[in-house]
């Protein structure tokens, strides 16, 4: 055989070697290849490939392991069984760029599935070979790498803290400071999973300076970087009244409130989180967010959206409503209650009903000012119907329950409450009559009221325990009107009339 027929067989040979990789990585990206891929045994036919002497071959052979890994965890644990991830590590520190990018790409592959694949991850020393990529002067890599230490750090605190020991933190601080938008949003988003799991973990993120380059980017243009600047920030911030100051006092309100009016559903529903994890230390802290126009604000963007978006908008109004009855007022003013009963007629999620009527009881539960302003709304009836909705989530129940009795105990505006004495189950309608006997023995108007419009009537028809606390309050409610007028609201005094009637004999 002639040196150039030889030649020839070395060139068909790389020709089909390049052949195959690139066709195993087209038919990687779709869905309905990857079963036949597996049975086929393409993984152990691209794992050498990775050592290949031609740099896009190999290249390839990892872009098309991710892409497979990537698609589910039983192949994910195909490259971890099949001993590729220490080639993988090896290669990150010795290959060109363009084979480094792939590399890392794998090993995201691999770990965003589970805590044990991030592990193996982790097991065969990608932490450091990842953190040394983002040394890397092409900013491609240094996104790859990033990625990758995010997806790893995003599972649970061991983990967290693997990528924090490993040193990634001050290197992904030195990631948002580049030029590069791509590069800023993925290293935001790694102090976001690495922040998120404990407030040491947190504070760790803290002490490299990362909340100041965070604040400098709330109202970049790019909408992608800003969720994950509010997240982060977010992630800060929940943890402890110490680290929801220091991002307060990084000076991002009352800017970031413009982004309340973002184009961007992600971009709203994440600053509304933040608000959320800020407002629920402190009342000084909700009380802050309140002067900077942070409730109207809020108020106006549930106004302006549906569904689980709307979340941390009413949860951020309950807790703020929460700290104390100024608060609360301040939210009932800005219009907060109309907005959350529409939002409890407008949702049909339970988890998001459950979050409406806790604030909603947050707001009631204050004094009879507060209930007033919420039992005008005619929230009552709802609360009682979500409770004693069987189709209701258990949770929903409680948190309706808890409302409804926080509500009635500080409520003494009786027209709000005369609904429930028709509908309302023993254990609620105790709450109900307890309010009517505190308040019309005080009121004649209300004693007058409540003849006319068949309280009094309706409370005779109660059957109560002797003894209970509703028999008490019943008998507090007729020791305000004269024995005639009880007795002729008793049921079957008309009965008693007639008898009498057919005994009388005239003179």
């Amino acid at each position: 055989m002639s040196q150039r027929q030889v030649l020839q067989v070395f060139e068909q040979y790389q020709k089909s070697r390049t052949q195959f990789v690139q066709t195993v990585a087209e038919l990687a990206t779709r869905p309905q290849n990857i079963e036949t891929l597996q049975n086929a045994g393409v993984m152990s036919l691209l794992r050498p490939l990775l050592l290949d002497v031609v740099p896009t071959i190999q290249q390839t052979a990892a872009l098309a392991l991710g892409r497979l890994a990537n698609y589910n965890d039983d192949l994910a644990e195909a490259v971890v069984k099949g001993d590729i991830l220490p080639q993988l590590v090896y290669s990150l520190a010795e290959q060109n760029r363009f084979y480094k990018k792939a590399a890392a790409f794998v090993l995201r592959a691999v770990a965003r599935h589970s805590p044990a694949l991030a592990q193996a991850v982790v097991d065969c020393g990608a932490l450091d070979a990842l953190v040394v990529s983002l040394e890397e002067f092409d900013p491609g890599v240094k996104e790859a790498a990033g990625w990758a230490l995010g997806y790893i750090a995003r599972h649970n605190e061991h983990l967290s803290q693997a990528v924090v020991e490993a040193g990634a933190l001050p290197f992904l601080v030195l990631c948002l400071q580049e030029p590069e938008v791509a590069l800023k949003r993925i290293a935001a988003s790694a102090l976001s999973d690495v922040a998120k799991h404990s407030p040491e973990l947190a504070q760790t993120v803290v002490d490299t300076g990362a909340i100041a380059h965070l604040a400098q980017m709330v109202l970049n243009p790019d909408a992608k970087l800003k969720r994950q600047v509010f997240s982060a920030l977010s992630q800060i911030a929940k943890h402890s009244v110490d680290l929801a100051e220091l991002v307060v006092e990084a000076e991002v309100f009352p800017a970031v409130l413009a982004c309340l009016r973002d184009p961007d559903e992600y971009v709203r529903k994440n600053v509304t989180t933040l608000m959320r994890e800020i407002t629920k230390h402190t009342p000084e802290l909700s009380q802050m967010i309140v002067n900077t126009g942070g409730v109207a604000a809020v108020i106006d963007y549930l106004g302006d959206c549906r569904g689980n978006v709307r979340l941390p908008g009413i949860m951020m109004l309950g807790y703020v409503a929460a700290h104390s009855e100024n608060l609360a007022m301040a939210v009932i003013v800005s219009k907060g209650v109309p907005q959350l009963t529409l939002c409890l007629s407008e949702e049909r999620e339970d988890h998001v009903r459950a979050a409406t009527v806790w604030a909603l009881g947050q707001l009631g539960r204050h004094t009879a000012e507060h209930a007033r302003a919420v039992a005008s709304a005619g929230v009552l009836p709802r609360l009682l119907g979500l409770y004693m909705d069987t189709d209701s989530s258990e949770d929903l129940q409680v948190k309706a329950k808890k409302a409804l009795k926080s509500i009635l105990q500080k409520c003494t505006h009786l027209p709000a409450l005369e609904p429930l004495l028709y509908d309302a189950p023993s254990n609620i309608l105790k709450h109900v009559v307890g309010q009517f006997s505190k308040v019309l023995p005080h009121d004649s108007k209300a004693r007058r009221l409540f003849v006319t419009s068949g309280g009094l009537k309706k409370v005779q028809e109660i059957k109560a325990e002797p003894g209970s606390a509703l028999q008490e309050h019943i008998t507090s409610i007729n020791n305000c009107y004269p024995e005639e007028i009880v007795r002729y609201y008793s049921p079957g005094y008309s009965e008693t009339l007639l008898e009498r009637v057919e005994k009388y004999q005239p003179v």
